[in-house]
């Protein structure tokens, strides 16, 4: 099992990034709440990692802190419940909002992240609210905005159509979003959570 990884960043985008770990290259899958915390490509990373293993293919995903990697595997142990959705709902809300939804039972809150539906929604509810609740609600903090700049609405659309939405219905979310009165510039992950707003889940 891969716990962590330390490197070199070569290749960075909102849902996945390549490490070189002394000339060897690893590409991780992401949560959008990751991809904030990075810094410049050809920068030195580590990350907290899972390995899911399939028949077909061995993926690694990884976070930048213990307690997200501790979450996603707390996803992942619902039935019904896999990587991609488990990245889904770390992309489109920040840790400490999952718990808190799922704590309160809010089922309407976790069906706005793409692929979740309201079965899905119930069951991570059903299975996840008491060991949740019994290990207290982190009120860690939605980081701060910059500048939203073209650079940031292009990663913010290569996000949106990785996470399964399509091009034309995700640069509507996006104008939707930017169009939104907050008064101040949005970062990537800002502007992401603002444009799923925009957009129904997935079926």
């Amino acid at each position: 099992m891969i716990a962590t990884l330390t490197g070199v960043l070569t290749t960075k985008a909102p849902t996945e990034i390549t490490v070189d770990v002394n000339g060897v290259g690893y590409a991780v899958h992401i949560p959008l709440s990751t991809f904030q915390t990075l810094g410049d490509v050809n920068s030195r990373v580590t990350l907290f990692t899972y390995l899911h293993v399939r028949e077909d293919a061995l993926q690694l995903y990884g976070f930048a802190s213990a307690a997200d990697r501790d979450l996603f595997r707390l996803l992942l142990s619902v039935s019904g419940v896999g990587p991609k959705i488990a990245q889904a709902l770390l992309s489109g809300m920040n840790a400490a909002e999952v718990k808190a939804h799922i704590a309160s039972g809010q089922p309407s809150a976790l069906t706005s992240i793409p692929g979740v539906g309201k079965k899905t929604a119930e069951r991570l509810i059903l299975e996840l609210r008491d060991k949740i609740s019994r290990g207290g609600i982190d009120a860690a903090a939605i980081a701060g905005p910059g500048p939203t700049t073209i650079d940031v609405r292009n990663e913010t659309l290569l996000a949106l159509t990785s996470l399964g939405y399509a091009r034309p219905a995700a640069e509507r979310a996006i104008r939707a979003a930017l169009n939104d009165d907050t008064g101040r510039p949005l970062a990537v992950e800002e502007l992401i959570r603002r444009a799923l707003k925009h957009l129904r889940p997935s079926s």
